[in-house]
């Protein structure tokens, strides 16, 4: 592994020459402008020396309190630029670690929080390769998706002394560090530009970037409360290791509290923060390849005030209510869009999800099948349906919104029909996806 990551690194040595005199040009930048304006709530920063990539929380930069390059750093954001390519390297595929720090064994995390999020890791390599995510969408920044989840691990490692004071329980950004590298180091972990380790730590436990203590995690004091999560890379002796910290987000207003179509405080951490990361640690592991001229990386450009902006139109209702705008593996859930440089804007996908708005019966019932004309949106390349769980015998694609699908044999009842395209697959759980067989008349006697 070792010596693939340094022929990556030798064959990309021009790439990150000019990466490194963009980089120095967009540190003088930011020393002058670390921080965009509210409406633009994350983007690369200089803090300290250490240059992150950081998920701001709304107005972090205007908040009484915030320390003077905060404060003069807020400039209104630039809508509708372009990301740019500036040299440095993607990730090819990504290998994704989840470490849940907590020396009680876990137990300080709520019920189904580690559950949700290692879900979701493994719904995302489910589906790798496909069109019907966010993930599709980082492919023209050259990063395939090819996502893998290598497990959840528990690190039961004491926490260390304080390191700041903005917090009962407060980390700082050099602890933070230290112990990934040792967490890693002690199981021979891979470092290098195909695995990304996502560090989360429960309620309670906070964190602060710089000595001054006013650049803290949402969880701190009103006067050090300015981000979410960050993602930043730790050069080793042995490649280099890729890494997202995301605090614990609930009730924190990083993340969506309306909309949480699994129940869980795990959905607060993908929408606030995890997604996010995941995506610009994808785009943008040495904070030097994808990011625009304020410095805003894939996730920053769709992390704005607006929620129609920033998520998007959802796709349905959850069961439980909550608005939900992907369908990943067949799991529902509500997190931020990410910029498109194809679309000229913030999209779901890569492709549209086939959506389906009626279903209507072309020939009455019969035991042998039902023809049945679904309208809809996405019915794009090879389509497939289901009604329940059973095939349909034969589909018809007129258009990308008409299908005709013969249903299998059937008795009277109702059947959820899913419809399968480029896009992915409908949801299940979209109540006009329920078709009606009705009863079979007995012929009249003669």
């Amino acid at each position: 592994m070792e010596d693939e990551h340094n022929a990556r690194i030798a064959k990309r040595a021009p790439a990150r020459g000019r990466a490194r005199r963009v980089a120095l040009l967009a540190t003088v930048a930011l020393a002058a402008c670390a921080f965009s304006a509210a409406s633009a709530q994350a983007v690369i920063v200089t803090v300290s020396g250490q240059r992150i990539g950081m998920e701001l929380l709304p107005n972090a930069a205007s908040k009484p309190g915030a320390s003077p390059a905060l404060r003069s750093a807020a400039k209104p954001a630039k809508k509708g630029s372009a990301l740019i390519d500036n040299g440095g390297p993607v990730m090819p595929s990504n290998t994704n670690y989840a470490i849940f720090w907590d020396p009680t064994g876990g137990g300080a995390f709520p019920s189904g929080y580690q559950a949700g999020i290692e879900r979701w890791f493994g719904d995302l390599a489910h589906d790798s390769g496909g069109l019907s995510n966010t993930d599709s969408i980082l492919t023209q920044y050259g990063a395939n998706y090819s996502s893998h989840f290598a497990g959840g691990f528990i690190d039961t490692d004491p926490y260390p002394p304080n390191g700041c004071n903005a917090a009962a329980k407060c980390l700082d950004s050099a602890q933070v560090r230290a112990e990934l590298v040792s967490f890693v180091q002690s199981r021979a972990l891979p470092t290098d530009l195909e695995h990304a380790y996502f560090l989360l730590t429960p309620s309670g436990v906070e964190s602060c970037t710089d000595e001054a203590e006013k650049v803290c995690s949402a969880g701190t004091g009103p006067q050090h409360r300015v981000y979410c999560s960050y993602h930043e890379r730790i050069e080793l002796a042995k490649g280099v290791l890729v890494y997202a910290y995301t605090p614990y987000m609930a009730g924190l207003g990083c993340g969506d509290e309306k909309n949480k179509p699994n129940g869980n405080p795990s959905d607060e951490e993908l929408s606030g923060g995890l997604v996010h990361e995941h995506s610009e640690a994808v785009t943008d592991p040495e904070l030097n390849a994808w990011y625009d001229q304020q410095g805003k990386e894939v996730g920053d450009k769709c992390r704005v005030s607006n929620p129609n902006e920033e998520f998007g139109e959802p796709l349905g209702r959850a069961p439980n209510g909550s608005d939900y705008n992907q369908v990943v593996n067949g799991h529902l859930y509500w997190y931020q869009q990410e910029w498109s440089n194809e679309a000229g804007g913030c999209a779901q996908r890569k492709v549209a999800l086939p959506t389906l708005k009626k279903m209507t019966p072309k020939s009455g019932p019969e035991t042998g099948g039902t023809a049945v004309t679904i309208t809809g949106t996405g019915f794009l390349g090879t389509v497939s349906v289901d009604f329940g769980t059973t095939p349909a015998k034969e589909v018809t694609v007129e258009s990308a919104t008409t299908i005709v699908a013969v249903s299998p044999a059937h008795e009277a009842g109702k059947v959820f029909v899913t419809v399968t395209a480029e896009g992915g697959t409908s949801a299940a759980e979209n109540t006009k996806a329920k078709f009606k067989y009705k009863k079979v008349k007995a012929p009249k006697a003669h």
